[in-house]
């Protein structure tokens, strides 16, 4: 019994292991099989294209020559530019697209010697495609056909049409579509450039501005020739072209690889703000009294605050926030976007919320045009004063009188902790001593919320109002430290000198360098009173940092009062710059440029 179970179980692994190769063999056989059988298709398919090809060429070169064109081509003639015809079951489509050929042998049109009578012969090419047979690709013939008699004077002109790149160089293979539907019949030609970025069409018909011609190749740019007179565009740059009897009309046309920008709504802080409407405007112009951009489109962002505008040819492009909650104050790069052909550019378009009348203020260098970092800027009126640095954005608060209790900036009238003797309620948008039975507490500290950045920063100055205090309460009755990190966690209260033993004790001091590198701060502020009869108080807190999200070069006035400001910028280097601006609109851009 055990000798024959042991014998009926090899015998069922024996059986399992050449089913397996019979399977393994099947399936390569089978594959071996369907490969062949495919091959023979295309090879049967190639043949029947082949043939197909060689037909429509016997029948062209047994036309009367005078009939050897397409129906809406030049040279004008009987034959569809298109035909789907079937050949062994298979669909095919041919296209046929017949040229006059200038032959040098007499000379040339507009050459020495002049050929007066240019189109010597012609060119003919059967393109055969099939789009349901699979690995075809497109078979191409040509053959050349020459007039039996002796050619006489033409009563045409010629089209030379040239394809570049925004570096000069040419473009091959680009695809030029002209259409004349003002002559008999109508001219519809889609054809493409040779090496040289050159498409000849010789033996054109006369007209007046009858030529819309339009050129373009797969990820390149569009340029195009206009109708004069036409709604929206009456005076083209570039108007539909005119051939003439005898003679050459020469048309260039530039086209490049198109570029993405991807753009961002966000505040200075790095936060998004979603759905809000810009411009993007391109410096190409296709019309002239009145002038007519080539690019002039409004553009929303999405609810995270970003929008991808793609297939934009390469040009120079400002931006225009058109929104009523929010002003633009400033983007990154400038809002003047030298966009290259081929690229994927980033661009932040940093907000605010909308003040009464804001002034955007943009130092560039007068020899590179580049965005100047550290140049302060000065407004000033008849009462009215303000300095800023440019690529510096700031935080502030001006409000304390919710209470505490907020671990992270989000309610601007709240703050994280306070000791007893500090007081926000009384007086609301202002932080002083407890009053206490007619007499103010000796001192009390008081301890922000996190205020986040948004990005890995520098700090540059922290500033408080007043500036002065009661001389009653005492020399540096108002005092200041700050602690920053980047995990919103470790909170180290240092001073001026990167340590805890030191405040800041002016209302305008630069922050310690220590700090540089962080993304979240918080300041704690100490009030103290030598005299019980007065307290010192703070109006205004505010600190002033850099980061990936402010603006280079840029800085914005708010809230300003409508008239005419004196400006003034300095910076180390360069030569000062006064002048004035008159501020009369809700929001207007002013562009200085210092001269080293």
């Amino acid at each position: 019994m055990h000798n024959n179970k042991t014998k009926n179980g090899m015998t069922l692994i024996e059986t399992l292991i050449a089913v397996s190769f019979f399977v393994t063999v099947s399936i390569a056989l089978y594959n071996g099989f369907t490969y062949i059988l495919r091959l023979s298709t295309l090879l049967h398919e190639r043949e029947a294209a082949t043939f197909l090809a060689n037909e429509q060429l016997e029948i062209i070169r047994n036309m009367p020559y005078q009939n050897i064109g397409t129906t809406t081509g030049i040279p004008h003639g009987t034959i569809p530019a298109t035909q789907i015809l079937a050949r062994n079951g298979t669909i095919f489509t041919v296209t046929t697209t017949i040229r006059s050929i200038d032959d040098p042998f007499d000379g040339t049109i507009g050459g020495t010697p002049n050929d007066l009578s240019p189109a010597d012969n012609k060119l003919a090419e059967i393109a055969i495609s099939c789009t349901a047979c699979r690995n075809f690709g497109t078979v191409s013939y040509t053959t050349k056909v020459a007039p039996k008699n002796l050619e006489t004077a033409s009563t045409n002109g010629a089209l030379i049409l040239r394809a570049f790149d925004s570096n000069g160089q040419p473009v091959s293979g680009a695809t030029v579509t002209i259409v004349n539907d003002s002559i008999t019949p109508v001219v519809s030609i889609t054809d493409t450039t040779t090496t040289d970025g050159t498409l000849s069409i010789v033996d054109a018909p006369p007209s007046v501005e009858g030529y819309k011609i339009t050129v373009t190749k797969n990820g390149y740019s569009t340029e195009q020739t206009y109708p004069t007179g036409a709604s929206g565009n009456p005076n083209p740059t570039k108007p539909n072209a005119t051939v003439v009897v005898g003679q050459i009309t020469q048309l260039s046309f530039t086209i490049d690889q198109t570029s993405t920008l991807q753009t961002t709504t966000i505040t200075t802080t790095c936060s998004p703000v979603p759905s809000l409407n810009f411009s993007l405007t391109g410096s190409k112009t296709i019309g002239t009294n009145p002038t007519v951009l080539k690019y002039d489109v409004t553009h929303t962002t999405n609810g995270s605050g970003a929008n991808t505008v793609t297939g934009l040819e390469w040009d120079t492009y400002v931006t225009a926030l058109l929104d009523a909650s929010y002003d633009l104050i400033g983007t990154n790069p400038l809002m003047s976007l030298g966009l290259p052909p081929g690229a994927t550019q980033n661009m932040q378009l940093i907000v605010a919320q909308k003040s009464a009348r804001r002034l955007l203020v943009v130092v560039r260098d007068q020899s590179t045009g580049l965005p100047i970092s550290d140049a302060s800027v000065t407004l000033q009126k008849s009462g009215y004063t303000s300095t800023q640095t440019t690529n510096e954005g700031f935080i502030s608060q001006s409000d304390w009188s919710l209470g505490d209790g907020q671990a992270d900036y989000t309610d601007p009238a709240k703050y994280f902790s306070a000791t007893s003797g500090i007081d926000t309620t009384t007086s609301p948008g202002e932080v002083r001593l407890e009053n206490v039975f007619g007499a103010y507490t000796g001192s009390g500290a008081l301890t922000s919320s996190t205020f986040n950045t948004g990005a890995i920063s520098n700090f540059h100055q922290i500033v408080w109002s007043p500036t002065s205090q009661p001389s009653h309460t005492g020399t540096d009755s108002v005092r200041m430290q700050i602690a920053t990190n980047t995990d919103n966690t470790t909170w180290n209260y240092l001073g001026p000198d990167g340590t805890d033993a030191t405040y800041y004790t002016l209302a305008d001091q630069n922050i310690n360098a220590i700090h540089d590198g962080d993304q979240y701060l918080r300041y704690r502020l100490f009030l103290s009173t030598e005299d019980s009869g007065y307290t010192p108080s703070v109006s205004d807190v505010s600190f002033t940092f850099s980061s990936s999200c402010t603006p280079p070069g840029q800085i914005s006035f708010a809230g300003l009062a409508s008239g005419t400001y004196t400006i003034t910028v300095t910076k180390d280097g360069y030569q000062t710059y006064t002048g004035s601006v008159s501020v009369n609109s809700n929001w207007q851009k002013e562009e200085i440029t210092l001269t080293p």
